[in-house]
């Protein structure tokens, strides 16, 4: 697998991510070490996780694993903080509190990357720079970036860290369903120099192509906990998108969930893309896309087809 320099940093991270939101809900210790091992056999090196995942479950596995299954320096350690019980909190007090505990659980003493998880209109952003620049200087994070900003807000905070610690990353949602971060994001981030890292560039999984003539019993859209997080896309102009996924996929005797992810990963201006699987087969699924380059004329004809709803 590819590895890329995370904007104007000397970091370089796989150019496909390993998502645990479901770890230590939806998927256990055993199957989060086969997805590991699966994901490292294929060249990866980005894990990206948050506080917030199972109620910082994700995290315990992750220690475990760490301990278990892979040497620390061999993977580049993402995690995100900012938001507890619901409620964003960028402030010093919140953000530190939130750093030690991550740490605490997942048995290290830094962490490679970490990220701001949300905007918070309630602290003063020079609060949240020193704060990120803090970490660094700790020692306990080697750099810092924003997930889930606004293109002015990304600019704002890099301003602020220019000449100092640097601003790394930023990180959006990017997909054929979604495709919002082109307006301004991805422009600023790379006049910037900042990376971009895109999550959930399945489309939620439904790029997949497994909603198309139902709702699978086993899927993330019939999970209490996470149907909101699918429904959006489960739409009229998303099964339009689909359709064309799943007919470029048939021409080149791919499947759709390769095709959609060859799509957003070799997108311009995008560093790595976040890979969250319930399980191991999805994972392998997906990273069978790892020899895909999509030729010019397929990546034109979905260009094409998803333009209409390029702000879903």
């Amino acid at each position: 697998m590819e590895l890329r320099r995370l904007g104007r940093t000397g970091l370089r991270v796989s150019a496909v991510g390993l998502g645990t939101m479901t770890w230590g809900r939806d998927t256990d210790e055993h199957e989060a070490a086969e997805q590991l091992k699966v994901f490292l056999d294929a060249g990866g090196s980005l894990i990206d996780t948050a506080a917030t995942y199972s109620d910082g479950g994700a995290l315990d596995i992750i220690s475990s694993l760490l301990r278990d299954e892979v040497h620390r320096d061999d993977v580049v350690l993402a995690a995100r903080s900012g938001v507890a019980d619901g409620r964003v909190d960028a402030s010093r007090r919140a953000l530190l509190s939130s750093l030690d505990e991550t740490l605490r659980r997942l048995g290290t003493d830094h962490l490679d990357l970490w990220l701001v998880q949300a905007p918070d209109p309630g602290t003063p952003v020079a609060e949240t720079a020193d704060t990120l620049a803090h970490a660094v200087g700790s020692g306990k994070v080697r750099y810092v970036g924003l997930a889930n900003h606004a293109a002015w807000q990304v600019a704002q905070m890099a301003t602020l860290l220019d000449g100092g610690v640097g601003l790394a990353c930023t990180q959006t949602e990017i997909s054929l369903l979604n495709r919002s971060s082109e307006h301004e994001l991805i422009a600023a981030s790379d006049a910037l120099g900042v990376g971009v890292i895109g999550w959930s560039p399945l489309g939620r999984g439904v790029l997949s192509a497994k909603y198309r003539h139902s709702v699978p019993a086993d899927s993330r859209a019939a999970s209490p906990h996470l149907r909101g997080f699918v429904e959006p896309y489960l739409t009229a102009s998303a099964r339009s998108v689909v359709e064309a996924v799943a007919t470029a996929a048939d021409g080149l005797g791919r499947a759709p969930v390769e095709v959609a992810l060859a799509w957003a990963r070799d997108a311009p201006g995008v560093s790595s893309v976040v890979v969250g699987a319930r399980t191991p087969a999805q994972l392998r699924g997906a990273l069978a896309a790892t020899d895909l380059d999509l030729p010019d004329e397929i990546r034109g004809a979905l260009d094409e087809v998803t333009q209409a709803i390029a702000g879903g």
